[in-house]
Protein backbone atom coordinates (compact mmCIF):
# COMPACT_ATOMS: atom_id res chain seq x y z
CA UNK A 1 0.00 0.00 0.00
CA UNK A 2 1.31 3.42 -1.16
CA UNK A 3 0.31 6.81 0.52
CA UNK A 4 -0.74 9.84 -1.27
CA UNK A 5 2.19 11.60 -2.36
CA UNK A 6 2.72 8.17 -4.78
CA UNK A 7 -0.94 8.91 -6.40
CA UNK A 8 -1.28 12.13 -5.80
CA UNK A 9 1.60 13.01 -8.98
CA UNK A 10 0.27 9.87 -11.18
CA UNK A 11 -2.88 9.08 -10.64
CA UNK A 12 -4.10 10.92 -14.15
CA UNK A 13 -1.29 9.24 -15.76
CA UNK A 14 -2.02 5.55 -14.13
CA UNK A 15 -5.75 5.72 -15.60
CA UNK A 16 -4.26 6.67 -18.55
CA UNK A 17 -2.18 3.31 -18.51
CA UNK A 18 -5.29 1.18 -17.25
CA UNK A 19 -5.66 1.73 -13.87
CA UNK A 20 -8.64 1.62 -11.38
CA UNK A 21 -9.59 4.35 -9.57
CA UNK A 22 -12.22 4.98 -6.74
CA UNK A 23 -12.40 8.10 -4.94
CA UNK A 24 -14.38 8.95 -2.17
CA UNK A 25 -13.88 12.76 -0.31
CA UNK A 26 -12.53 11.00 2.30
CA UNK A 27 -9.94 8.31 0.65
CA UNK A 28 -9.17 7.38 -2.91
CA UNK A 29 -7.99 4.19 -3.96
CA UNK A 30 -5.83 3.67 -7.63
CA UNK A 31 -4.70 0.27 -8.31
CA UNK A 32 -2.35 -0.12 -11.36
CA UNK A 33 -3.34 -2.05 -14.34
CA UNK A 34 -3.22 -4.29 -16.27
CA UNK A 35 -4.06 -7.09 -13.65
CA UNK A 36 -5.13 -10.39 -13.68
CA UNK A 37 -8.93 -11.01 -13.84
CA UNK A 38 -10.21 -12.43 -10.47
CA UNK A 39 -11.18 -15.77 -11.58
CA UNK A 40 -15.28 -16.73 -11.40
CA UNK A 41 -16.24 -15.06 -14.91
CA UNK A 42 -19.62 -13.80 -13.83
CA UNK A 43 -20.02 -10.87 -10.93
CA UNK A 44 -21.97 -12.98 -8.99
CA UNK A 45 -18.57 -15.47 -9.30
CA UNK A 46 -16.11 -13.29 -9.09
CA UNK A 47 -17.96 -12.26 -5.96
CA UNK A 48 -17.86 -15.65 -4.10
CA UNK A 49 -14.36 -16.60 -5.22
CA UNK A 50 -12.79 -13.32 -3.70
CA UNK A 51 -11.86 -13.98 -0.68
CA UNK A 52 -10.23 -17.27 -1.36
CA UNK A 53 -8.20 -14.83 -4.14
CA UNK A 54 -7.30 -12.73 -2.20
CA UNK A 55 -5.47 -15.24 0.22
CA UNK A 56 -3.27 -16.08 -1.99
CA UNK A 57 -2.33 -13.03 -3.35
CA UNK A 58 0.72 -11.07 -1.98
CA UNK A 59 0.66 -8.52 1.02
CA UNK A 60 -1.37 -5.28 0.05
CA UNK A 61 -2.99 -6.91 -3.04
CA UNK A 62 -7.03 -5.53 -3.37
CA UNK A 63 -9.51 -6.41 -5.80
CA UNK A 64 -10.64 -3.83 -7.21
CA UNK A 65 -13.80 -3.48 -10.42
CA UNK A 66 -17.42 -3.69 -10.89
CA UNK A 67 -20.24 -6.33 -11.04
CA UNK A 68 -22.47 -5.87 -13.32
CA UNK A 69 -26.28 -5.09 -13.19
CA UNK A 70 -27.19 -8.79 -13.99
CA UNK A 71 -24.32 -10.28 -11.91
CA UNK A 72 -25.29 -13.25 -13.90
CA UNK A 73 -22.94 -11.55 -16.38
CA UNK A 74 -19.29 -11.09 -16.85
CA UNK A 75 -17.70 -9.31 -14.19
CA UNK A 76 -14.22 -7.00 -14.07
CA UNK A 77 -12.83 -7.65 -10.95
CA UNK A 78 -8.95 -7.32 -10.96
CA UNK A 79 -6.20 -7.84 -8.66
CA UNK A 80 -2.92 -5.32 -8.21
CA UNK A 81 -1.15 -3.47 -4.77
CA UNK A 82 -3.07 -0.21 -3.76
CA UNK A 83 -1.69 2.43 -3.81
CA UNK A 84 -3.95 5.01 -1.62
CA UNK A 85 -4.58 8.29 -0.58
CA UNK A 86 -6.19 10.11 2.42
CA UNK A 87 -8.54 12.20 1.22
CA UNK A 88 -9.77 12.49 -2.96
CA UNK A 89 -7.55 11.40 -5.38
CA UNK A 90 -5.79 14.21 -7.14
CA UNK A 91 -5.71 13.43 -10.67
CA UNK A 92 -3.29 16.05 -11.66
CA UNK A 93 -0.33 15.17 -13.95
CA UNK A 94 -0.78 14.23 -17.67
CA UNK A 95 -1.76 16.21 -20.57
CA UNK A 96 -5.20 17.76 -20.56
CA UNK A 97 -7.38 17.30 -23.95
CA UNK A 98 -9.58 19.73 -25.37
CA UNK A 99 -13.27 18.90 -24.40
CA UNK A 100 -14.68 16.39 -26.68
CA UNK A 101 -16.86 17.98 -29.88
CA UNK A 102 -19.95 16.26 -30.09
CA UNK A 103 -20.89 15.64 -33.48
CA UNK A 104 -24.04 13.70 -33.11
CA UNK A 105 -26.62 11.91 -30.35
CA UNK A 106 -28.79 9.01 -29.77
CA UNK A 107 -31.68 8.49 -26.85
CA UNK A 108 -32.18 4.92 -26.32
CA UNK A 109 -35.12 5.19 -25.54
CA UNK A 110 -36.52 8.55 -26.97
CA UNK A 111 -38.26 10.54 -24.14
CA UNK A 112 -41.74 9.17 -25.79
CA UNK A 113 -40.85 5.29 -25.69
CA UNK A 114 -39.38 5.41 -21.70
CA UNK A 115 -43.06 7.63 -20.80
CA UNK A 116 -44.75 4.58 -22.52
CA UNK A 117 -42.17 2.14 -20.67
CA UNK A 118 -43.14 3.60 -17.61
CA UNK A 119 -46.83 3.20 -18.48
CA UNK A 120 -46.42 -0.41 -19.16
CA UNK A 121 -44.30 -0.73 -15.46
CA UNK A 122 -47.26 0.95 -14.10
CA UNK A 123 -49.60 -1.23 -15.87
CA UNK A 124 -47.85 -4.48 -14.15
CA UNK A 125 -47.68 -2.67 -10.45
CA UNK A 126 -51.12 -1.89 -10.89
CA UNK A 127 -52.16 -5.66 -11.82
CA UNK A 128 -50.04 -6.59 -8.42
CA UNK A 129 -47.13 -8.25 -9.85
CA UNK A 130 -44.40 -5.78 -8.09
CA UNK A 131 -44.17 -2.64 -5.92
CA UNK A 132 -41.47 -1.26 -7.58
CA UNK A 133 -39.97 -1.00 -11.11
CA UNK A 134 -36.47 0.91 -11.97
CA UNK A 135 -36.91 1.54 -15.21
CA UNK A 136 -33.19 3.15 -17.11
CA UNK A 137 -32.77 4.44 -20.41
CA UNK A 138 -29.41 6.10 -21.92
CA UNK A 139 -28.37 9.02 -24.03
CA UNK A 140 -25.49 7.81 -26.85
CA UNK A 141 -23.13 10.76 -27.40
CA UNK A 142 -20.63 10.18 -30.70
CA UNK A 143 -17.71 13.16 -30.59
CA UNK A 144 -15.35 13.97 -33.18
CA UNK A 145 -12.46 12.52 -31.27
CA UNK A 146 -11.77 9.68 -28.76
CA UNK A 147 -13.47 10.91 -24.96
CA UNK A 148 -10.41 11.44 -22.52
CA UNK A 149 -11.42 8.98 -19.09
CA UNK A 150 -8.84 11.08 -16.73
CA UNK A 151 -10.66 14.57 -18.20
CA UNK A 152 -13.96 13.48 -17.90
CA UNK A 153 -12.84 12.44 -14.10
CA UNK A 154 -11.18 15.79 -13.35
CA UNK A 155 -14.51 17.42 -14.64
CA UNK A 156 -16.98 15.18 -12.42
CA UNK A 157 -14.61 15.82 -9.10
CA UNK A 158 -15.04 19.91 -9.70
CA UNK A 159 -18.69 19.45 -10.10
CA UNK A 160 -19.60 16.81 -7.18
CA UNK A 161 -17.24 16.73 -4.24
CA UNK A 162 -19.24 14.43 -2.57
CA UNK A 163 -19.26 11.92 -4.73
CA UNK A 164 -17.58 9.03 -4.98
CA UNK A 165 -15.25 9.08 -8.11
CA UNK A 166 -14.78 5.92 -11.03
CA UNK A 167 -13.16 4.70 -13.22
CA UNK A 168 -13.50 0.88 -14.44
CA UNK A 169 -11.68 -0.59 -17.26
CA UNK A 170 -14.43 -3.05 -18.55
CA UNK A 171 -11.72 -5.11 -21.18
CA UNK A 172 -8.35 -5.59 -21.17
CA UNK A 173 -7.13 -2.04 -20.42
CA UNK A 174 -3.95 -3.35 -22.02
CA UNK A 175 -5.86 -3.37 -25.61
CA UNK A 176 -6.53 0.05 -26.68
CA UNK A 177 -10.21 1.18 -27.84
CA UNK A 178 -11.69 -1.02 -24.79
CA UNK A 179 -15.12 0.20 -22.97
CA UNK A 180 -14.93 1.86 -19.61
CA UNK A 181 -17.40 2.90 -16.76
CA UNK A 182 -16.55 6.27 -15.42
CA UNK A 183 -18.91 8.39 -13.14
CA UNK A 184 -19.29 10.08 -10.03
CA UNK A 185 -21.73 8.17 -7.39
CA UNK A 186 -23.60 9.55 -4.76
CA UNK A 187 -24.89 6.50 -3.49
CA UNK A 188 -22.93 4.13 -0.33
CA UNK A 189 -23.83 0.27 -1.12
CA UNK A 190 -22.07 -0.81 1.50
CA UNK A 191 -18.77 -0.16 3.60
CA UNK A 192 -17.46 -2.95 5.89
CA UNK A 193 -14.78 -2.10 8.46
CA UNK A 194 -14.21 -5.35 10.67
CA UNK A 195 -17.25 -5.85 12.10
CA UNK A 196 -19.05 -2.41 11.28
CA UNK A 197 -21.25 -2.10 7.98
CA UNK A 198 -22.73 1.23 7.04
CA UNK A 199 -24.86 1.76 3.89
CA UNK A 200 -26.68 4.78 2.64
CA UNK A 201 -29.41 3.82 0.09
CA UNK A 202 -31.08 6.19 -2.28
CA UNK A 203 -34.46 5.93 -3.34
CA UNK A 204 -36.55 8.86 -3.96
CA UNK A 205 -35.35 12.14 -5.64
CA UNK A 206 -36.07 15.46 -7.51
CA UNK A 207 -34.64 17.85 -9.75
CA UNK A 208 -32.80 20.48 -8.41
CA UNK A 209 -33.90 24.30 -8.92
CA UNK A 210 -30.95 27.02 -10.38
CA UNK A 211 -33.76 29.51 -7.93
CA UNK A 212 -33.17 28.96 -3.47
CA UNK A 213 -36.78 29.59 -2.98
CA UNK A 214 -37.89 26.70 -5.85
CA UNK A 215 -34.98 24.14 -4.93
CA UNK A 216 -36.11 24.52 -1.12
CA UNK A 217 -39.34 24.19 -1.94
CA UNK A 218 -38.40 21.12 -3.80
CA UNK A 219 -36.49 19.32 -1.01
CA UNK A 220 -39.51 20.01 1.52
CA UNK A 221 -41.66 18.61 -0.74
CA UNK A 222 -39.93 15.77 -1.45
CA UNK A 223 -39.30 14.62 2.50
CA UNK A 224 -43.04 15.02 2.72
CA UNK A 225 -44.25 12.88 0.12
CA UNK A 226 -45.76 10.08 0.57
CA UNK A 227 -45.35 8.43 -2.63
CA UNK A 228 -41.67 8.77 -2.70
CA UNK A 229 -41.25 8.32 1.16
CA UNK A 230 -42.89 4.38 0.49
CA UNK A 231 -40.75 3.99 -3.00
CA UNK A 232 -37.48 4.30 -0.06
CA UNK A 233 -39.06 2.47 2.50
CA UNK A 234 -39.20 -0.56 -0.05
CA UNK A 235 -35.57 -0.11 -0.50
CA UNK A 236 -35.05 0.26 3.21
CA UNK A 237 -37.14 -2.65 4.20
CA UNK A 238 -35.42 -4.77 1.76
CA UNK A 239 -31.80 -3.91 2.96
CA UNK A 240 -32.63 -4.81 6.65
CA UNK A 241 -34.38 -7.68 5.90
CA UNK A 242 -30.93 -8.90 4.01
CA UNK A 243 -28.37 -7.99 6.56
CA UNK A 244 -30.55 -10.02 9.11
CA UNK A 245 -28.86 -12.77 8.64
CA UNK A 246 -25.49 -11.55 8.48
CA UNK A 247 -25.73 -9.14 11.81
CA UNK A 248 -26.57 -8.61 15.18
CA UNK A 249 -27.60 -5.47 14.92
CA UNK A 250 -29.19 -3.32 12.22
CA UNK A 251 -30.11 0.37 12.39
CA UNK A 252 -32.15 2.21 9.92
CA UNK A 253 -33.61 5.80 11.35
CA UNK A 254 -35.76 7.90 9.22
CA UNK A 255 -34.87 9.09 5.80
CA UNK A 256 -32.91 12.66 5.50
CA UNK A 257 -32.04 14.61 2.39
CA UNK A 258 -29.22 14.15 0.62
CA UNK A 259 -28.20 16.72 -2.31
CA UNK A 260 -26.15 16.45 -5.47
CA UNK A 261 -25.39 19.31 -8.17
CA UNK A 262 -28.18 18.12 -10.44
CA UNK A 263 -30.83 16.34 -7.88
CA UNK A 264 -32.40 15.83 -4.27
CA UNK A 265 -32.59 12.37 -3.20
CA UNK A 266 -34.33 10.81 0.04
CA UNK A 267 -31.38 9.00 2.04
CA UNK A 268 -31.33 6.66 4.88
CA UNK A 269 -28.19 5.82 7.35
CA UNK A 270 -27.87 2.31 7.48
CA UNK A 271 -25.80 0.46 10.55
CA UNK A 272 -24.77 -3.00 11.55
CA UNK A 273 -22.68 -4.79 13.38
CA UNK A 274 -21.75 -8.36 11.66
CA UNK A 275 -22.58 -11.38 14.07
CA UNK A 276 -19.54 -13.37 12.30
CA UNK A 277 -16.22 -11.70 11.28
CA UNK A 278 -15.65 -14.09 8.52
CA UNK A 279 -18.55 -12.23 6.40
CA UNK A 280 -16.77 -9.91 4.09
CA UNK A 281 -17.72 -6.97 1.45
CA UNK A 282 -18.17 -9.23 -1.02
CA UNK A 283 -20.48 -11.46 0.89
CA UNK A 284 -22.97 -9.04 1.39
CA UNK A 285 -22.90 -7.43 -2.00
CA UNK A 286 -23.49 -10.38 -3.50
CA UNK A 287 -26.85 -11.02 -0.59
CA UNK A 288 -27.46 -7.06 -1.78
CA UNK A 289 -27.23 -6.26 -5.27
CA UNK A 290 -29.33 -5.36 -7.30
CA UNK A 291 -30.77 -3.76 -4.15
CA UNK A 292 -34.29 -2.38 -4.97
CA UNK A 293 -32.80 0.84 -5.12
CA UNK A 294 -31.78 0.00 -8.71
CA UNK A 295 -33.80 -3.18 -9.66
CA UNK A 296 -36.96 -2.86 -7.61
CA UNK A 297 -39.29 -4.95 -4.93
CA UNK A 298 -40.13 -7.79 -5.08
CA UNK A 299 -36.64 -8.31 -6.72
CA UNK A 300 -37.18 -11.55 -8.96
CA UNK A 301 -40.92 -9.99 -10.08
CA UNK A 302 -39.02 -6.37 -10.94
CA UNK A 303 -36.07 -8.08 -12.96
CA UNK A 304 -38.57 -9.68 -14.89
CA UNK A 305 -40.70 -6.63 -15.76
CA UNK A 306 -37.67 -4.52 -16.59
CA UNK A 307 -36.66 -7.16 -19.22
CA UNK A 308 -39.57 -6.81 -20.62
CA UNK A 309 -40.54 -3.51 -21.23
CA UNK A 310 -37.07 -1.08 -20.68
CA UNK A 311 -35.16 -2.10 -23.66
CA UNK A 312 -31.86 -1.02 -22.39
CA UNK A 313 -28.35 -2.69 -22.07
CA UNK A 314 -27.54 -1.51 -18.51
CA UNK A 315 -24.09 -3.21 -18.53
CA UNK A 316 -22.52 -1.87 -15.57
CA UNK A 317 -24.63 0.65 -14.93
CA UNK A 318 -26.70 0.46 -12.07
CA UNK A 319 -24.18 -2.42 -10.95
CA UNK A 320 -21.60 -2.11 -7.56
CA UNK A 321 -18.13 -1.00 -8.22
CA UNK A 322 -15.75 -1.46 -5.53
CA UNK A 323 -12.73 -2.74 -3.48
CA UNK A 324 -11.79 -5.36 -0.98
CA UNK A 325 -8.63 -6.51 0.73
CA UNK A 326 -7.67 -9.59 2.42
CA UNK A 327 -9.03 -9.21 5.33
CA UNK A 328 -12.65 -8.29 3.93
CA UNK A 329 -13.28 -5.11 4.35
CA UNK A 330 -14.05 -2.57 1.31
CA UNK A 331 -16.22 -0.10 -0.14
CA UNK A 332 -18.69 -0.42 -2.69
CA UNK A 333 -21.23 2.15 -4.60
CA UNK A 334 -24.00 1.77 -6.83
CA UNK A 335 -22.62 2.69 -10.32
CA UNK A 336 -25.09 5.39 -11.13
CA UNK A 337 -24.23 8.93 -12.38
CA UNK A 338 -22.29 7.39 -14.68
CA UNK A 339 -21.38 6.19 -18.62
CA UNK A 340 -19.76 3.97 -20.67
CA UNK A 341 -16.94 5.44 -22.94
CA UNK A 342 -15.35 3.55 -25.79
CA UNK A 343 -13.23 5.67 -28.21
CA UNK A 344 -15.77 8.41 -29.48
CA UNK A 345 -18.88 7.08 -28.19
CA UNK A 346 -20.16 7.73 -24.68
CA UNK A 347 -23.20 5.85 -23.34
CA UNK A 348 -24.89 8.26 -20.37
CA UNK A 349 -27.31 6.47 -17.78
CA UNK A 350 -30.48 7.51 -15.66
CA UNK A 351 -33.11 5.53 -14.21
CA UNK A 352 -36.05 6.06 -11.89
CA UNK A 353 -38.03 4.36 -9.55
CA UNK A 354 -41.54 3.76 -10.56
CA UNK A 355 -44.15 2.74 -8.18
CA UNK A 356 -48.36 3.22 -8.03
CA UNK A 357 -48.76 6.88 -8.15
CA UNK A 358 -45.85 7.72 -10.73
CA UNK A 359 -46.35 10.03 -13.52
CA UNK A 360 -44.19 9.39 -16.99
CA UNK A 361 -43.30 12.90 -18.27
CA UNK A 362 -42.03 13.62 -14.45
CA UNK A 363 -39.75 10.98 -14.64
CA UNK A 364 -38.66 11.62 -18.07
CA UNK A 365 -37.95 14.86 -16.61
CA UNK A 366 -36.09 13.02 -13.34
CA UNK A 367 -34.22 10.54 -15.59
CA UNK A 368 -32.98 13.50 -17.83
CA UNK A 369 -31.87 15.57 -14.53
CA UNK A 370 -29.25 12.61 -13.22
CA UNK A 371 -28.15 12.36 -16.61
CA UNK A 372 -27.00 15.55 -16.43
CA UNK A 373 -24.14 15.15 -13.93
CA UNK A 374 -22.57 13.34 -16.81
CA UNK A 375 -23.59 15.23 -19.59
CA UNK A 376 -22.29 18.62 -17.95
CA UNK A 377 -18.99 17.39 -16.91
CA UNK A 378 -18.76 15.78 -20.97
CA UNK A 379 -20.11 18.80 -22.55
CA UNK A 380 -19.10 21.72 -20.11
CA UNK A 381 -21.68 24.53 -20.95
Amino acid sequence: MTEAGAVVQSAGDAVRAGASLFSGPSSGLVVAGPRPLVPGGSGTGQLQALAATLEDQPPGTVALGAVPFDPSHPGTMRLGPAQRTHGPVNLGGGPRVQPALVAGSRPVPGPGGYADAVRAALARIAAGEAQKVVLARSLELTALGDWSVPDLLTSLARRNPAATLLAVPLDDPAVPGGRWLVGASPELLLRRRGPSVLLRPLAGSTPRSPDPREDARRAEALLESEKDRREHAYVVDAIVETLKPFCRKVNAPEPELLSTPAVWHLATRVTALLSDGATTSADLVAALHPTPAVGGSPRAAALAIIADVEGVDRGCYAGAVGWQDADGDGEWVVAVRCAEARGRTLRVFGGAGIVAGSDPQAEVVETGAKMRTVLDAACPR
